[in-house]
């Protein structure tokens, strides 16, 4: 018990500058001892701030994990109100402790009982004035003193340590010398102790000799001393009992302190409670009172002057603050409180009514007088702004705040009034401007009132002034209404450049009306108070700096088309219809408040299938105007996605239905390629949609060149492309007039040379195909019409290896009667030079007879017949100088003459 003494007073008590007292070991009475814990019970004392001493009784426990203990309950010994030892005269272990409530506990001994029991009550004689009562304790227990007659007896019997070092004294320095002297002498003391006791017992007996004789000698002055030890003892007693009286007068003096302390502590908190209360009560009239100058103005204030406005502004604010005081449960059930409520109620709904009432006339009017102004921009390609009604509005910006927390139904009906007002307005005024832009677009309308910078037309149709391929081809790519999709007039190109220009007039019209609506209503109807994440730090860093509370609720939506080579696009707005999906990085998040996309709807209920009715009409139009439109549609989807608004949603919309237009228009051209017939009378030479394929690709890349979209024309030219090269075959094979080698020739060089000036990356596999197909058909076309003009002698090298094939050694051959060398001359002699340059002749006029002069492929093809004629040649005198040597028969004509011929035949044409 003594080292768990030392450990908790070292590691629990120490720290806290406490001193443990009084120690028992318990565990929880009425439980098994396996299944209970045992703790400590711990009395220990401590000095306060003032300087008193003060009392704790703890419950100590070991920590679950490792060894070190822990304070779970805390008693002061003023809240200890009976100490019960069970039994008074048995001895028995138990005994329980009554603070706020009852605890039971079991002590490991009743030792270690006793000795709590004695030192609780010892501590509550010195340091209580209202004791506790012990009950069921043995009265030996009971004592003020107990002499320890050993530290762990005095640890058992609950002394304080203090108590043990009290009968102790340090030597003073007198016997500290005389004690190093002694031991100084005898040498033996350290290394024999008997030795060393003897001497000092002897030196002793000494001593006590020669004491005995000197108070012998003195026995008158010891006489004298007892009388004086005994008077002394008789005015000691007399002072203790003097010293008692004083106690029990103090002890009083001490209870009636103790008293007045305690009334002195209750009317501290009287006093403090006092002091709150009053707080408490004016800060509730402070919360509750509303001016007399606020009242009136929610009363009679003027909602149609600025002054007015801001009146009633600062009024409705003050009347909103006290409704929404924060005030205790408990205070709003005081009847004034309630009062004062019913009378702040009455307030709001009146002044809520007056304000809808004056706001709902002037929407009205606000309506009626913006449609007046249509027939300013009547004869212009340009949407009317509402600046002036937004800025009439703005004043009553906070009312509306007001009135949206204050009547939700009246603001709703508000809402509902002001979209109605104005759908109507801006539904005509976007049918007019559309109507206007398709008069415009078909010529009919005024050109030079479209002010279009001819900067804004880069990369689309304005690059386009350089010229086409005039040349009239039948059986061309054709469009939607059949006609051919790239016509080489000027007036179609100024068409098509006009509309470009009307079409990009149109969206960038758009922008700024439905921008500065949804603005407006942002402002005004407060609906983005919900959202919403900030653009940048550096925007919310300016908002925060200049309180720009719109600039913190500014929305933003990212919108990204997303490829795929089957319907339906992929798209990352919501709710845009069948297959349609939410595609938005978190880092780009920006989404529109579902509140102000309803407001948008219903202000624009027919933006969308207006816009989309134009697209029809301009798709119908001209089938190329789906090019136009997917790239300028993109654009503006761009740069609405980083506003954030509803008109984005509305293009991305929009730009889906231009893509499925174009993919459209592209399925069509591939059809009329599929489709596509060629004049059986005459020779093919280069199909029409080869020619047309290229005009389409480079007026195609003007309009793509430096668009986002490009990768969609990327995928239209490899569908094109495929469809051209498979329609070329099909073609080939079924022409009467040209070989199917020369069509297959010709038209795949021309693809050649199309995709090797476009420099295409994603057609560079079909380059490479266009030009194998090339060359193999002028390989296989050369071989098949140039045939063998050597035809015997042919016949006869061909019977030469076939022998040696045999077996046949090559000097044997000419031993052979079929191959001697009086038959091989005699072949050899038919083929004269003037015989092979008619063959060659003639020849070159079936050549003529199937080329084109499109592609201009003469000399070409003639080349590979020479070089073919040239390998023949070579292959048959090898064979004769190997199988005949020195036999000197050579042909008549040479290599040079070879090349001289065909050269000839061919300046000759």
């Amino acid at each position: 018990m003594t080292t768990i003494k030392h450990t908790l007073q070292k590691e629990i008590f120490l720290p806290n500058d406490e001193r443990l007292v009084g120690l028992v070991n318990v565990t929880q009475a009425g439980k098994k001892k396996k299944s209970s814990k045992s703790s400590f019970l711990c009395a220990a004392l401590s000095t306060g701030v003032d300087g008193n001493t003060q009392v704790h009784v703890y419950q100590i426990k070991k920590a679950e994990k490792g060894e070190t203990f822990k304070k779970k309950v805390t008693w002061t010994l003023r809240e200890l109100k009976v100490v019960d030892g069970k039994d008074k005269t048995k001895e028995i272990a138990d005994f329980d402790l009554h603070f706020e409530k009852v605890y039971k506990w079991t002590a490991c001994s009743v030792e270690d009982k006793d000795a709590f029991i004695s030192c609780l009550w010892k501590l509550s004689q010195r340091h209580l004035v209202q004791k506790p009562e012990f009950s069921n304790v043995p009265d030996r227990l009971l004592e003020e003193i107990i002499k320890p007659t050993s530290q762990g007896q005095a640890a058992q019997e609950g002394v304080p340590i203090a108590t043990e070092l009290e009968d102790y004294q340090a030597l003073s320095a007198r016997e500290e010398s005389d004690l190093e002297s002694l031991m100084s002498n005898c040498d033996a003391a350290i290394s024999n102790a008997e030795n060393f006791a003897e001497q000092l017992s002897k030196q002793l007996s000494v001593l006590d000799g020669a004491n005995i004789h000197s108070i012998m000698g003195s026995e008158d002055q010891v006489l004298n001393l007892m009388r004086l030890l005994d008077d002394g003892i008789q005015q000691a007693e007399n002072i203790e009992s003097k010293l008692d009286s004083y106690d029990k007068i103090l002890q009083s003096v001490k209870e009636q302190m103790e008293v007045m302390k305690d009334k002195d502590t209750l009317l501290s908190v009287r006093n403090a409670n006092h002091q709150k209360m009053l707080e408490e009560i004016e800060s509730l009239v402070n919360q509750l009172d509303l001016d007399n100058k606020y009242m009136r103005s929610l009363i009679e204030g003027d909602l149609s002057t600025p002054n007015g406005i801001l009146e009633c502004t600062a009024a409705a604010q003050q009347l909103q603050r006290c409704r929404h005081a924060s005030i205790h449960p408990a205070l709003q059930k005081m009847a004034a409180v309630e009062e004062q409520m019913k009378k702040f109620n009455k307030l709001s709904t009146d002044f809520s009514r007056r304000l809808a009432h004056h706001l709902n006339n002037l929407f009205i009017h606000q309506g009626n007088e913006l449609g007046e102004t249509l027939s300013r921009h009547a004869s212009e390609l340009k949407l009317p702004q509402h600046h002036s009604s937004h800025r009439d509005l703005t004043p009553y910006t906070e009312l509306m705040a007001w009135l949206k927390q204050a009547d939700p139904r009246s603001f709703k009906e508000l809402a509902k009034v002001y979209a109605t007002n104005l759908s109507k307005l801006y539904s005509k005024e976007i049918q007019d401007f559309l109507d206007c832009a398709r008069q415009t677009m078909m010529g009919k309308g005024d050109k030079a009132k479209l002010n279009v910078s001819g900067a804004k037309l880069s990369g689309s149709s304005a690059s386009l002034g350089a010229p086409l391929d005039s040349k009239k081809r039948a059986g061309s790519i054709h469009s939607v209404d059949s006609v051919s999709i790239v016509q080489g007039s000027d007036s179609d190109l100024a068409m098509r450049h006009l509309f470009d220009q009307v079409f990009d007039k149109v969206l960038s019209e758009f922008e700024p009306v439905c921008l500065a609506e949804q603005d407006f209503c942002c402002k005004f109807f407060h609906l983005l108070s919900d959202v919403q994440i900030m653009s940048t730090q550096e925007e919310a860093d300016e908002a925060e700096d200049t309180g720009d509370i719109w600039m913190k609720q500014k929305p933003k939506i990212t919108i990204q088309l997303v490829d795929d080579d089957s319907y339906p696009r992929e798209y990352i707005v919501e709710n845009l219809g069948e297959g349609l999906t939410s595609r938005i990085p978190t880092s780009q998040l920006r989404q529109i408040n579902e509140e102000l996309r309803t407001m948008m709807l219903a202000l624009f209920p027919s933006l969308e299938e207006d816009l989309g009715n134009f697209i029809v009409f301009a798709d119908k139009l001209d089938g190329f105007n789906s090019m136009y439109m997917l790239v300028r549609m993109s654009e503006h989807v761009t740069n609405t996605q980083d506003a954030g608004s509803f008109l984005s949603v509305t293009f991305a919309s929009s730009l889906v239905k231009v893509k499925r237009n174009f993919d459209k228009f592209v399925q069509l051209q591939i059809k009329a390629i599929e489709e596509n017939k060629v004049s059986k009378k005459a020779k093919c030479g280069i199909i029409s949609f080869v020619h047309n394929f290229e005009d389409f690709a480079n007026q195609a890349e003007s309009i793509f060149r430096g668009s986002e979209r490009h990768a969609d024309l990327d995928k239209a030219y490899q569908r094109l492309v495929k469809a051209i090269f498979d329609n070329i075959c099909r073609i080939s094979g079924d022409h009467p007039k040209t070989p199917r080698e020369v069509i297959m020739m010709e038209n795949f060089h021309h693809m050649f040379s199309i995709l090797s000036q476009l420099k295409i990356p994603c057609l560079e596999n079909d380059r490479k195909e266009a030009k194998h197909q090339y060359q193999d058909n002028l390989n296989a076309y050369t071989k098949d019409r140039l045939g063998r003009p050597l035809e015997k002698l042919h016949t006869f090298v061909e019977g030469v290896k076939s022998k040696m094939n045999q077996g046949v050694k090559a000097e044997e051959i000419g031993f052979q009667l079929a191959f001697s060398k009086q038959e091989l001359r005699k072949v050899i002699k038919e083929y004269t030079g003037k015989e092979v340059k008619k063959s060659l002749d003639h020849l070159y006029k079936k050549v003529e007879k199937h080329l084109s002069e499109d592609e201009n492929l003469y000399q070409v093809v003639w080349v590979a017949m020479q070089n073919e004629f040239i390998k023949q040649y070579n292959t048959y005198v090898e064979l004769i100088n190997k199988c005949y040597p020195d036999s000197n028969i050579t042909l008549e004509f040479s290599i040079d003459d070879v090349l001289q011929y065909f050269s000839n035949i061919a300046q000759s044409h």
